[in-house]
């Protein structure tokens, strides 16, 4: 194996390319919304989609370096290889690379600004200080229990409504609303990282909701972010703001139920499948949702 094989073998570890279909999921349903109302723009929704994992990897990149630098990554650690933590990358490199990443991101961000105005630039610059901010700077969200929040707010409301905003112009009340399925299911991915490392993330000073309120409660909530993204179809499609036929998206209800079941019974290293499980249970419900709209 040559020495550039293994660098960019490391890069893709520092990116890990699991986590991208769940940034995925809130463009694809904010999109497929647009789509229905007849909104749909082809190149807004790449530049959306593109953006959105271009977050999503600067984010994970953030997350190596600071959790390494904060003393949170050990060799005790269950989850998937930390770059920076395994001495595959230094944290200069890392933090060049988060930096590229992100300037990027800015650079598709002007675009979508043009299209949609000063809403889009805010998005734009609280979904990269959030991703910063996760588990660097002086009040690093993931932290103090605050993760749950920004992976809800970022993964659901503004990738779903943000998505569809740039199309149309505004966002529809089932736009709104139909930020909580990604939201949730995207926010439990998180939920199930935070139940594996509970141990490690305690003994760091991480307090995540898993330390703070304990396992059963991760676990609760877990089937709670499942349970309500699913249940929030039936009840638009009854008020009438999506077709019946969006219940689609139903069809990855057994990838959740596999993941659930690992959440419940299984602990360390196991709940890596439940993790990556998750991410795919994201990306099917969305890409499902919108055949369903298709098929209406």
């Amino acid at each position: 194996m040559t020495e550039q094989t293994t660098h960019w073998q490391a890069w893709g570890l520092a990116i890990r390319p699991r986590t991208l279909p769940a940034a995925a999921a809130g463009v694809l349903t904010g999109s497929a919304l647009a789509w229905r109302d007849g909104f749909f723009q082809l190149d807004t929704a790449l530049v959306c989609l593109l953006a959105a994992l271009l977050l999503q990897i600067g984010s994970n990149l953030a997350n190596d370096v600071f959790d390494y630098e904060r003393g949170t990554d050990t060799p005790e650690r269950l989850g998937p290889t930390r770059v920076t933590q395994a001495g595959l990358l230094s944290p200069m490199q890392v933090k060049i690379g988060m930096a590229i990443v992100f300037a990027l991101s800015v650079f598709l961000g002007l675009y979508l600004a043009w299209l949609g105005g000063w809403v889009i630039v805010l998005i734009g610059i609280a979904g990269i200080v959030s991703a910063i901010a996760y588990t660097g700077g002086p009040f690093p969200l993931g932290y103090y229990g605050l993760g749950d929040v920004f992976v809800f707010l970022f993964f659901g409301l503004a990738s779903v409504a943000g998505t569809y905003y740039v199309q149309a112009g505004s966002v529809s009340p089932a736009a709104w609303w139909m930020t909580i399925p990604p939201g949730l299911i995207v926010t439990a991915i998180l939920v199930v990282n935070n139940l594996r490392d509970l141990e490690n993330d305690r003994k760091a000073g991480k307090y995540t909701l898993a330390v703070i309120f304990g396992e059963r409660f991760v676990k609760i909530e877990y089937l709670f972010c499942h349970l309500a993204a699913y249940s929030t179809l039936p009840i638009l499609a009854w008020a009438g703001m999506i077709p019946w036929g969006s219940l689609l998206a139903w069809i990855s209800i057994p990838i959740a139920f596999r993941t659930t079941r690992t959440v419940f019974t299984q602990k360390g290293r196991p709940l890596n499948a439940a993790l990556a499980g998750t991410g795919q249970a994201a990306f099917a419900f969305s890409v499902l949702f919108w055949m369903g709209l298709i098929l209406s």
